[in-house]
């Protein structure tokens, strides 16, 4: 009966500038725009809704409660993070290893958490 997770949205201040942040430092495609909402497509066909905010923000931390980051999957770390850097994007810390797995923490546009992820094999055989 339940597929799995169709999209999930952020709500920004300025819906264009995200989107187009996600698509020129990401490489996301945007594939729907309506009503100053738009969705981006990852290589992987992940959906990101972007949606125009209203109110203020709260403050986003690593462990503030909450969806706390999205995990963008990489199949070569050292090419994505130089990537990134070229384009001056946020990083929240440094580079590291996990059992394997190389990461790094880094912000959109609008300071959202985002994890670069390589892993060295994947969490279901």
């Amino acid at each position: 009966m339940f597929k799995g997770i169709e999209h999930l949205a952020i709500a920004s201040e300025d819906p264009k500038r995200l989107a187009d942040w996600y698509r020129t430092q990401l490489e996301f495609s945007i594939v729907y725009a309506n009503d100053g909402a738009y969705f981006v497509e990852a290589r992987n066909g992940a959906l990101i809704e972007i949606i125009p905010a209203s109110g203020d923000r709260p403050e986003c931390k690593m462990k503030t409660p909450g969806i706390r980051h999205i995990a963008i999957a990489v199949d070569d770390f050292e090419a994505a993070l130089a990537h990134l850097q070229e384009k001056n994007v946020q990083f929240l810390g440094e580079p590291y290893e996990n059992e394997g797995n190389r990461i790094i923490f880094l912000a959109d546009a609008d300071g959202n958490i985002l994890h670069l992820i390589q892993r060295a094999r994947p969490l279901r055989p």
